[in-house]
């Protein structure tokens, strides 16, 4: 398992920024390796809301089942993959700063899951993920900050 933090102050408030990340259907709009979200399942029995992900990665189009696993308005927001290639959570933190909001993204991947010899490249799979997601959250303060 690769780990990796990522830094990111945006010129919104916490609040803008939470009604985006924390809308998964608007993923694709910010996250370039996203094509599409279908929602599985609804929050419900101590669990939080499920999520198909449709990616197109390297190797070709990926599918994952994600489930909202910490939300906390304006302040935290986290997805867990339960199935697919490339397990990973995503742990968010929303503080506000003068001017707006530090976003902190910690991040644990793993390479199991795909296919052949790529499932040993561990630290190269952790760094492309932590260069894909710095240009994540470029486009999606881009976006808010219009």
């Amino acid at each position: 398992m690769g780990s990796f933090e990522l830094q990111l102050d945006i010129d919104r408030p916490p609040s803008v920024v939470w009604s985006v990340l924390s809308d998964v259907s608007r993923t694709p709009e910010w996250y370039e390796a996203v094509q599409r979200v279908v929602p599985v399942v609804p929050a419900g029995d101590g669990r939080g809301p499920s999520y198909e992900l449709v990616r197109s990665l390297p190797g070709g189009k990926a599918v994952n089942l994600v489930e909202v696993t910490e939300s906390e308005p304006e302040e935290r927001f986290s997805l867990t993959s339960r199935s697919g290639p490339t397990p990973f959570t995503y742990r968010y933190t929303l503080t506000p700063i003068p001017g707006g909001t530090r976003l902190v993204l910690d991040a644990e991947i793993s390479a199991a899951g795909l296919p052949g010899p790529l499932s040993a490249l561990g630290p190269v799979a952790t760094r492309l993920f932590k260069n894909g997601m710095r240009t994540n959250l470029g486009a999606l303060a881009r976006m808010l900050e219009q």
